[in-house]
């Protein structure tokens, strides 16, 4: 099938699947399950076209393995998370309840087919991948992987420390600062850019693949500047005041760096 098509099809399913889950959202009172569609939704994208464009070749298979890994690792991971919570919606949905009483469902609506163009937008080193017809890993690829698995670890990590640190009682109100954290306020955040950077990278082994730059670029200015860093700090300076802003004074907010003296 043509790649043009794929895209098309890509698209048409994912505009469904995004339109099918904001009636659920709505159903369940809990908008955060966008984020486990959207997380669930890069793998999908690319079994898509692994099947089919009969994937065949080394990179090909790379790129389906690494982003089938990633995506499911990070879905189920919210997965868990919204289910422990539930009724409890995430608080960046709890915001925007109030921010859109007007109209909220028309806008939650037109929010959730948002996220699902921005898959089709941020799948863009993939679509190179997939489009090309060597059959040969090649040092570009594996540095991309092993940047890749530096990415995977990191952000697993970092979930996993924030995770134990929450399900501790004697830590509510307190600020985690423990391992990862300890170097930045959102080492999370920074590990999920250096796992599109990794794909970017792996996307330039192809012609025309480091016109996919867009992708990491995307992801960076979304959670320097929209849904990632900014909202998660507006929450914690309610919830932590004055604990969280001494963190902010003395930790790095996205890339990890040595801690300050207050």
């Amino acid at each position: 099938m043509n790649l043009s098509l794929i895209v098309i099809l890509c698209t048409c399913v994912l505009v469904i699947l995004f339109g099918l889950c904001s009636l659920i959202a709505e159903r369940t009172s809990n908008y955060g399950i966008v984020d486990i569609l959207w997380s669930y939704s890069f793998g999908i994208v690319v079994l898509l076209f692994f099947y089919l464009i009969h994937a065949a070749t080394s990179s090909q298979l790379l790129i389906t393995g690494l982003v089938l890994t990633w995506s499911i690792r990070l879905g189920t991971h919210l997965l868990i998370r919204v289910v422990n919570h539930h009724p409890k919606e995430d608080v960046r949905y709890a915001q925007l309840r109030i921010e859109w009483a007007k109209n909220l469902k028309l806008k939650m609506a037109c929010f959730f087919q948002i996220q699902a163009i921005s898959v089709v937008l941020l799948c863009t080193p993939f679509y190179f991948i997939f489009a090309n017809a060597s059959n040969n890993l090649g040092y570009i690829e594996i540095a991309g992987s092993l940047l890749w698995v530096i990415g995977v670890a990191g952000e697993s990590i970092a979930d996993l420390q924030l995770s134990r640190f929450k399900n501790n009682p004697l830590n509510h109100k307190e600020v985690c600062s423990q391992g990862l954290w300890r170097y930045s306020r959102h080492p999370n955040y920074f590990f999920e850019w250096i796992i599109w950077v990794s794909y970017f990278i792996i996307a330039c082994s192809t012609p025309y693949g480091w016109l996919s730059i867009i992708s990491p670029a995307i992801i960076l200015y979304l959670l320097l500047t929209k849904t990632g860093v900014p909202m998660a700090e507006k929450q914690s300076l309610l919830s932590k005041k004055e604990k969280y802003s001494n963190y902010q004074k003395t930790t790095s907010v996205f890339f990890p760096w040595f801690t300050k003296s207050n």
